[in-house]
């Protein structure tokens, strides 16, 4: 029978979830950055939102569950060697704080002018209610949106209390196989994590297809996330005391994310040809229509009597010949850099 709090030591592996854990915080950065710099979270979908955070406390839980005899083991080994060993928990720990801080910020920064019904509206008007006319109405979204953030607290509250529970009450096993309750609760939230990472974008990639916009989504996240959920996998599957119930909800949140990727993307390029910005608002353009202006109303007054007389109108042509050149080289100069420095910001959320 071997000591489960013997050191043993891999190098790779180690390697791999250390790089692993600073490319997690990392490749969230740029979406926790996109919903505050844009100071709106429109374009989540609440379902999406409370499906990942579910999926990854459950997986949380798992690996805690499985890992507890471990994690017990730093109270033996030096800090290093329990860091070592207590990787996994980390690793997904910090996977559940990302995503939640996520969904922290979907609250925060939700859109004010969602929140509320206008009442001004003849549609939203027939559903209010005599009294309630007055009175601000939530909309549909921001209820869903307070539901489901009510039903990710009291899912986490349950699961912690519950894990903690068996951990405590189930008595130790001589052997180094779990107890058979211990077992069941891992498996049971190995699987609900992967049931529910299973369908987790389902609700994003039909909000995402019908809006038919990026929003506050991060393509760069994504494209970070993507090619890193197979690593993710792979140290899952290398760590002791793991099975195929704690890196699955990886790999199905990886593919389906890379299919939200491609249509993110696919999106960004319409919006390009549309001229619009990731929530639909039109993109800034040049001032060329007072120019138009200008001249439709020199021409009126040129007509009616009220113009420039036959000389000064010859001189201003002159004069407008000779300076127009320099105007269109600044122009085309300055617009073309700024142009270009928009068509790069753009596809990262700026």
């Amino acid at each position: 029978m071997s000591d489960p709090c013997t050191p043993h030591h891999d190098y790779f592996n180690a390697l791999l979830t250390f790089g692993l854990c600073c490319g997690l915080i990392i490749s969230y950065l740029p979406q926790h950055f996109r919903i505050i710099h844009a100071k709106s979270s429109e374009g989540f979908s609440p379902v999406f939102l409370l499906l990942g955070t579910t999926s990854a406390a459950s997986a949380m839980f798992n690996m805690i569950t499985l890992q507890t005899p471990i994690v017990k083991c730093c109270r033996v080994v030096s800090f290093g060697s329990c860091m070592e060993m207590t990787a996994g928990v980390i690793q997904v720990g910090l996977q559940w704080i990302c995503f939640t801080f996520v969904f922290v910020l979907y609250m925060i920064y939700y859109p004010e002018h969602l929140k509320y019904l206008d009442s001004s509206s003849e549609e939203n008007e027939a559903l209010l209610r005599p009294s309630q006319t007055k009175d601000r109405v939530k909309s549909a979204e921001w209820r869903l949106s307070i539901v489901v953030a009510w039903i990710a607290a009291i899912h986490f509250t349950f699961l912690a209390f519950t894990t903690i529970y068996l951990l405590c009450a189930t008595p130790q096993s001589p052997s180094d196989t779990i107890a058979l309750t211990i077992s069941a609760w891992a498996t049971f939230l190995g699987v609900s994590s992967a049931m529910l990472a299973t369908v987790q974008y389902a609700p994003q990639l039909l909000h995402t297809y019908r809006a038919k916009l990026v929003g506050a989504l991060s393509i760069p996240m994504m494209m970070i996330q993507t090619p890193g959920g197979v690593l993710m996998v792979t140290s899952i599957a290398l760590r002791p005391g793991t099975n195929w119930t704690s890196w699955i909800t990886f790999a199905v949140a990886a593919v389906l994310q890379g299919c939200l990727l491609f249509m993110c993307i696919t999106w960004k390029i319409r919006q390009r040809k549309l001229h619009i910005d990731d929530f639909g608002n039109p993109l800034s353009t040049e001032p060329t229509t007072p120019i138009v202006v200008q001249s439709s109303l020199a021409a009126t007054l040129e007509e009616t009597g009220f113009g420039e007389s036959p000389a000064e109108a010859a001189n201003g042509q002159t004069q407008a010949v000779e300076q127009t050149p320099l105007l269109k080289r600044t122009t085309s100069r300055s617009g073309k850099k700024s142009g270009e420095t928009q068509a790069w910001s753009a596809w990262f959320g700026r």
